[in-house]
């Protein structure tokens, strides 16, 4: 079971991975279209919080340190607060439709830098849950 959680962290990670990929293809998309962010959107709010579920699950059922099971959920908070970085950015904006003001920009700039974030915690939990699982192989010596 330690092993699956192994590979569930390091799923999350491939999936915040593939989520910057998805972003680009949205950003670079000519024309913008409302589908342009499609699968960075699905990707962002169905299969990584999925992902992040079943680690954490996972990494209670191999009674994993708490701060190890925290470290596990943390992206998914941090997915909360990448809704809430474009809600506020457009709300400063005046709305997702209007022109994006300065402030409204320097707000969603940090959606990036939350994803980020969401990368360092998800690759630290990938690398502690290996660790714990190495730990779980290596015999004690007396």
């Amino acid at each position: 079971m330690r092993m699956a959680y192994v590979v569930l962290t390091r799923l999350v990670g491939v999936a915040i991975l593939v989520q910057f990929y998805f972003a680009a293809t949205g950003a670079f998309d000519r024309p913008q279209e409302d589908g342009s962010f499609r699968l960075h959107s699905i990707n962002g709010m169905a299969v990584i919080p999925l992902l992040v579920l079943l680690a954490t699950g996972a990494a209670a059922l191999v009674k994993a340190p708490g701060k190890l099971i925290g470290l596990t959920v943390l992206p998914l908070g941090l997915v909360v607060v990448q809704v809430l970085i474009i809600a506020v950015g457009n709300a400063i904006s005046g709305g997702a439709d209007d022109n994006t003001s300065p402030a409204g920009l320097a707000i969603l700039g940090l959606h990036a830098v939350n994803g980020l974030a969401m990368m360092a915690a998800a690759g630290t939990a990938a690398r502690r849950a290996r660790q714990l699982a190495d730990a779980a192989r290596t015999p004690v010596s007396a």
